[in-house]
C-alpha cells in the first residue's frame, strides 16, 4: 500500500522560528546594548534600574584623577597666587584642555599684588631760587653777629650782583645804610660794574662759591676748595686794585669743619646769619617784613638776596623795613670778623 509522507508537525515548525527569533533578538539586544531576551516567550527586556536612574553601577565609576575629580591647586602655580585668597577653578587633568581663569572683579590680574595709591608729592620749588638755608646762631667759628653789638644790625644781601641789587642800592643810601653783598664769583665776574658801584657807595664784599652747589657741606675737599677759592678770585677781579673780601658764606648754610679750614686759609670768616624772611621763597612783602620784625635781636644779622630771581618783594620790604629800623633806634653795621 502506498505510504503518503507525513507533514512535520507544528511545533517543530514553531520550534525553528522560536530559535530565529532568538537569534535576532540577541543580535538586536546587543546593537542597543539592551539585556538579553531571556523570557520564554522572547520579549526584550528593559535595562537595569540604574541606567534608567541616571546613578552609574560601581562598575561605571570613573578612577580617581580624571577630568571630572577636582584637584586642590598648589599655592604658587597659576591657579592660585600666593595669598590670593579663595581659590580659582580647579585646572583639568592632562587630557582634557585648561579652564581659562575668570577676569578678575577689579581688572587686577590675579598675580599683581594691589598697590596703596601714591603719596601725593610736594610742588616742584622754583628753579630760579635758591634752596632754603637753615638759620645760624654763630656756634663754632660761624659768625651770626655784627662787630660793634649793641642795637646795630647787619644787612646781608645774596646771589648777585642781579637786576635788584641797583635798586637795593638806591634804598641804602637814603637811609645811609651800609650792607654786605655775599656775591656769586661767576655774577660778580659778569658784572664788574656793579660790583665797584657796591664798593664805591662803602658796602663790602663777601665770597658766596662759583655757582652755588648744594649741599654744599658734602662736597670733596677739592670741589670746595675750588668753589671758595675761585669766586673769591672773580670777586677781587670784578672789584679792581684794593677790592677786599671779608667773609665765605656757604650756598645753604652748608659749613663744615673743612670749608672753614679753607675760608680761614684765604683770610675770610664764615659768616652765617641769625634772621631769615625767607624773601628767597618770594612769601609776600607783609611776611618778609613780619619775619624781621619778629626775629632781629640787637647785634642780628639779616639774610636777604639781591640775587637768584626776581626780587622785588626784597626791594618792597626793605623799603618798610629801613625806616623801622631807624626808628627802632638801630644803626647800621657790618658783621663780626
Amino acid at each position: 500500500m502506498h505510504r503518503t509522507a507525513r507533514r512535520p508537525s507544528a511545533p517543530n515548525r514553531l520550534s525553528r522560528s522560536r530559535r530565529r527569533l532568538l537569534t535576532g533578538c540577541a543580535a538586536v539586544a546587543a546593537a542597543l546594548g539592551l539585556a538579553a531576551c531571556g523570557t520564554a516567550s522572547g520579549a526584550l527586556q528593559p535595562p537595569s534600574a540604574a541606567a534608567t536612574s541616571g546613578t552609574p553601577s560601581p562598575a561605571d565609576a570613573r578612577p580617581s584623577g580624571t577630568a571630572a575629580t577636582a584637584l586642590t591647586p598648589t599655592p604658587g602655580s597659576d591657579a592660585v597666587p600666593p595669598g590670593a585668597g579663595s581659590p580659582a577653578a580647579s585646572p583639568s587633568s592632562p587630557s582634557a584642555p585648561a579652564k581659562p581663569h575668570p577676569p578678575a572683579a577689579t581688572g587686577t590680574p590675579l598675580s599683581a599684588t594691589p598697590t596703596p595709591p601714591a603719596t601725593p608729592t610736594a610742588p616742584a620749588a622754583d628753579p630760579s631760587s635758591p634752596a632754603a638755608p637753615p638759620p645760624h646762631t654763630g656756634a663754632g667759628t660761624v659768625i651770626g653777629s655784627t662787630a660793634s653789638g649793641g642795637r646795630t644790625v647787619a644787612l646781608t644781601f645774596d646771589d648777585g650782583p642781579g637786576p635788584a641789587t641797583g635798586q637795593i642800592l638806591d634804598l641804602l643810601a637814603q637811609y645811609h645804610a651800609k650792607a654786605t653783598f655775599c656775591q656769586i664769583g661767576q655774577n660778580a665776574a659778569a658784572n664788574p660794574a656793579m660790583v665797584k658801584r657796591i664798593l664805591a657807595a662803602g658796602h663790602r664784599l663777601c665770597d658766596h662759591s662759583v655757582h652755588h652747589p648744594q649741599p654744599f657741606a658734602k662736597l670733596p675737599h677739592d670741589k670746595a676748595a675750588y668753589e671758595i677759592t675761585a669766586a673769591r678770585n672773580m670777586i677781587l677781579q670784578a672789584g679792581g686794585p684794593g677790592t677786599e673780601v671779608g667773609w665765605f658764606r656757604a650756598p645753604g648754610g652748608g659749613f663744615n669743619a673743612d670749608n672753614e679750614h679753607i675760608t680761614a686759609s684765604l683770610g675770610m670768616s664764615s659768616l652765617g646769619w641769625s634772621v631769615d624772611p625767607r624773601d628767597w621763597a618770594r612769601p609776600g612783602t607783609p611776611a618778609i617784613v613780619s619775619a624781621v620784625q619778629k626775629q632781629l635781636k640787637p647785634g642780628g644779622v639779616v639774610l636777604m638776596h639781591d640775587g637768584g630771581g626776581d626780587r622785588g618783594q626784597t626791594v618792597a620790604a626793605l623799603k618798610q623795613l629801613l625806616p623801622w629800623l631807624v626808628a627802632q633806634g638801630y644803626t647800621f653795621d657790618f658783621p663780626a670778623a
